[in-house]
């Protein structure tokens, strides 16, 4: 293998002091540093914002390892799909150059972009690796049915089709040759360094945390909703919220009504380390989403030795249910209340879900990640 282009909606600005010039937020930069070590050059084909908040900014940089700039589609809903016709004559050029020097063409999907990268692997007959990192199990909308098609339908011979997820049973019975794949940004470095030795936190002070795009989805509401019960049985409880979305107001406004100002705190986007540092010193990591692929937060939370309590969701059983914390089937504010106490209430449980938790994030380091992608990719080619 000796050139990969990454075709990717993930919004990037330019950075003066990324060896690349651009940069980026997530877990993409890490990950995108990390296929390159598998390839002789890698070219990232992705949209260029002006930067608003660089807050969580991550240099883009990897083994000979370059972006190739797209203009931003305008718009969002159907303004952006009205208006990527426009912006697919505008880039047109680069994304046909960037595909016919290839050897191998990657799309991460969902996203538009990801999905020209698929249909022109196709026509110019590339090596395609195509990494689904939405929730596989539901398709809601036309394009979400397109991409499960797509994967069902090309998956095999030269071609590596990934699910970011995990299960006991193949992603799809119509193809089995679509395989599970974890999504991570730790390194083993960063995995080990994270080790510490934790102490139950007791009934006193026990800080609560929780890590995640604030959307409806995601059970946060459900978690400020359960502190007025907690507050009774421990007095010093605290919720740390940490990262933006769309349901942040709101889950503001629930905090006010309930008198949980003192208590609940709003973080905000932070950068990783900063994430990391406040997972080091919470005592338990509470996520109780109704929907997802594999929640990198939920890996950092692990790693950091604490407790999950969540939903039987994906992967989530599969991560958790090994004695790293608690599945909570039908998470409501009580259930989640009593699942939380629980926990903290008995030392012997906690530091038993801890060293687990240790355990289980060890698998999930970012050179395995990488290494089986590209073990993958050889015995396709």
């Amino acid at each position: 293998m000796t050139r990969l282009a990454v075709y990717s909606h993930k919004p990037c600005w330019r950075s003066p002091g990324s060896p690349s010039g651009y940069a980026t937020d997530g877990g993409f930069p890490f990950q995108m540093n990390a296929l390159s070590e598998i390839f002789d050059s890698t070219t990232v084909l992705v949209p260029i914002h002006i930067a608003a908040n660089r807050t969580g900014e991550i240099p883009l940089h990897g083994h000979n390892l370059t972006i190739s700039p797209l203009t931003a589609p305008a718009g969002k809903g159907i303004a952006r799909k009205i208006g990527m016709c426009w912006w697919m004559l505008r880039n047109s050029w680069r994304l046909v150059l960037e595909a016919a020097r290839a050897d191998v063409i990657h799309s991460p999907i969902p996203g538009d972009i990801g999905t020209f990268g698929m249909i022109l692997a196709i026509l110019f007959r590339k090596q395609l690796l195509v990494r689904h990192c939405g929730n596989w199990e539901f398709q809601r909308t036309a394009a979400e049915r397109f991409w499960r098609w797509f994967m069902e339908r090309y998956a095999g011979g030269r071609n590596v089709m990934l699910a970011t997820g995990g299960s006991s049973e193949p992603p799809s019975k119509r193809n089995p040759r679509i395989q599970w794949i974890y999504s991570t940004s730790l390194t083993e470095e960063e995995l080990q360094n994270c080790q510490f030795d934790r102490h139950a936190p007791g009934t006193v002070s026990p800080r609560l945390i929780n890590v995640c795009r604030q959307e409806k989805f995601k059970g946060t509401d459900l978690l400020i909703e359960s502190m007025p019960l907690l507050i009774e049985k421990f007095p010093g409880i605290s919720l740390d919220l940490i990262g933006d979305g769309d349901a942040v107001e709101e889950l503001k406004s629930r905090t006010v009504e309930l008198d949980l100002t003192g208590c609940v705190t709003f973080h905000g986007k932070l950068d990783h380390e900063r994430v990391l540092e406040l997972l080091k010193k919470a005592d338990l990591f509470c996520y109780p989403t109704k929907s997802d692929g594999f929640p990198k937060a939920v890996l950092e939370a692990l790693a950091c030795g604490l407790p999950v309590i969540t939903t039987a969701v994906s992967v989530l059983p599969q991560l958790i249910g090994n004695g790293c914390g608690v599945i909570v089937d039908n998470p409501t504010p009580e259930t989640l209340a009593r699942a939380i106490g629980e926990i903290l209430s008995n030392e012997t449980t906690y530091l038993s879900m801890s060293r687990q938790a240790f355990k289980t994030a060890r698998q999930y380091s970012l050179e395995s990640w990488r290494n089986r992608i590209g073990q993958l990719l050889r015995e396709a080619a």
